[in-house]
């Protein structure tokens, strides 16, 4: 039986940090992120309809999405926001079954989801445990300022926009707190995967 692990945090706790440690082992982490930009690649379904409702202003010349184009439309539109989504995330989710199942298939101990979003999108039945990457909301803070280069009030409102760290802490199965060294972060992955009972020759 496989665990079925959904890998989640909030902009700038360190997220990617934790998912490149899965790889490193030799784990397989299903990317809803890397899988978003797939679904709207030129032929794609997801594609198809969001040309067919924004038209052709939303490509650019060489036919690819133009992401911030399509940002504009939909950031100060809820019913266009909405719109886009149900075109987009029904495509997304029926990826991410599919990569995780042929994992289950293939007789791997664990399968890592790792879904940006997970909290805000609901989706804690596709997964068997949830693993939240968490650090103080103030460090949070300093991070996504010093990352992005931005000021206090854009980057507050960057994180508003998500459900609050503390309260994905309080309903995870488990917590990484990466506050401190990378080191510590996997130290600490190690011993939750060997808690969970998942055998993995490189831990």
């Amino acid at each position: 039986m496989s665990v079925i692990i959904g890998l989640t945090g909030s902009i700038a706790t360190g997220k990617s940090t934790v998912s490149k440690m899965f790889k490193e082992w030799e784990i397989p982490v299903v990317d809803a992120d890397q899988i978003a930009r797939n679904v709207v690649k030129p032929g794609e379904p997801a594609y198809e309809k969001i040309v067919e409702h924004f038209g052709e202003k939303v490509l650019y010349e060489n036919g690819m999405l133009n992401r911030k184009k399509l940002g504009e439309i939909v950031f100060n539109d809820e019913e266009e926001r909405k719109r886009l989504n149900s075109f987009i995330h029904p495509e997304i989710r029926k990826e991410m079954i599919r990569q995780r199942e042929s994992h289950v298939a293939n007789g791997e101990p664990a399968v890592v989801l790792d879904i940006p979003l997970l909290f805000e999108s609901k989706l804690f039945d596709y997964v068997d445990k949830v693993l939240v990457v968490y650090v103080e909301p103030e460090v949070q803070l300093e991070r996504l300022m010093e990352r992005d280069e931005s000021g206090k009030e854009e980057a507050l409102s960057r994180i508003q926009s998500q459900i609050s760290i503390t309260e994905k802490k309080d309903r995870a199965d488990a917590i990484i707190d990466n506050t401190d060294s990378v080191d510590h972060s996997r130290e600490q992955l190690k011993d939750i995967l060997r808690e969970w009972g998942i055998e993995n020759k490189n831990l």
